[in-house]
């Protein structure tokens, strides 16, 4: 089954092209168009989340500094809320200005360098992925962007609006399991991860990012705690193609940091890596529902969780 991965082109794509390209404490600015913010701007800050940006925008084409200079309806939604810098605080628009930067730098269109770089097929895609259902984009965009028309579908394109539209740097890439093993394969070995799982910032809600990967917790029902205790060792890809429901998983705080380190995709699948290892598990999952619905953000947690279960 090919997969759109969504979010985990930050951490395969994005963030690997900005380690390599990029100087990571340079003031980016003056070259972002952001001459009115009275703090730096860096790579840095971009990779870990705490540049101070709202977690998303429609993308609307133009330079992200105008689109936050003419405002938006901050707190009309959870996801339309201004960040504080320095605090982490998950953003698709950090990694849409590391796909600008890293197209400025390279002089190579993004999809091209980031298909050359990680092996993943960039959008648009022969073979369409699962479709998933509208998520709250389509709301989203009407709060913030009423007058602007929203993206029409296609099965060949993403399931994310904005990555439909054109954003690069968040999202776009997809492949098989055989394809996706590779890529792990490949990324683990040039030591990218490494190079992501380091303390970077810490997020209002307790969360720590590194400089493209988010830390895994122990506790109950914690990735941290689930996968702890395995010795595997070696790069995993798991398929998890069922649409049944899972079996919830409790809340709990979480716990201490574990040492595993990862990153979420919106269309269901996830990462793992342990740096002392370079254990690296993957989850090709989707957020389809036995009735063809689109998963709540519990349910799906419950589906990666069963997946890792299984397999452990």
């Amino acid at each position: 089954m090919f997969h759109d991965l969504a979010s985990l082109a930050k951490p395969l794509v994005t963030a690997p092209l900005a380690h390599r390209h990029l100087d990571l404490d340079e003031d980016r600015r003056a070259q972002l168009g952001f001459g009115d913010r009275p703090r730096p701007l860096t790579v840095r800050q971009l990779l870990s989340h705490s540049a101070g940006l709202p977690p998303w925008l429609p993308y609307t084409g133009e330079p992200l500094a105008s689109q936050l200079a003419r405002g938006f309806p901050d707190g009309a939604h959870p996801k339309l809320v201004r960040g504080v810098p320095g605090t982490s605080l998950y953003s698709d628009l950090g990694y849409r200005l590391l796909a600008e930067l890293l197209e400025r730098q390279t002089g190579i269109p993004f999809a091209e360098l980031g298909a050359a770089s990680s092996g993943l097929d960039p959008a648009p895609w022969p073979v369409p992925p699962a479709f998933a259902l509208q998520g709250p984009d389509l709301d989203m965009w009407r709060l913030a962007e009423p007058g602007l028309p929203f993206p029409a579908r296609d099965p060949h394109l993403p399931n994310d609006a904005n990555a439909r539209a054109g954003m690069r740097g968040h999202a776009g890439f997809g492949t098989d399991a055989t394809g996706l093993k590779a890529c792990l394969e490949r990324w683990v070995s040039s030591g990218a991860p490494l190079l992501m799982a380091r303390d970077a910032a810490q997020g209002a809600d307790g969360s720590r990012w590194g400089l493209g990967l988010q830390r895994a917790f122990t506790g109950p029902g914690r990735f941290g705690a689930l996968l702890e205790g395995t010795r595997r060792a070696g790069v995993h890809v798991l398929e998890w193609d069922e649409t049944r429901l899972s079996p919830p998983v409790p809340e709990a705080p979480p716990g201490p940091p574990s040492a595993f380190w990862y990153h979420l995709g919106f269309t269901g699948p996830a990462l793992f890596f342990r740096p002392e290892d370079g254990l690296c598990v993957a989850v090709l999952a989707h957020r389809i529902g036995p009735a063809g619905e689109l998963l709540d953000a519990a349910q799906l947690q419950a589906r990666r969780v069963e997946a890792l279960r299984a397999w452990l």
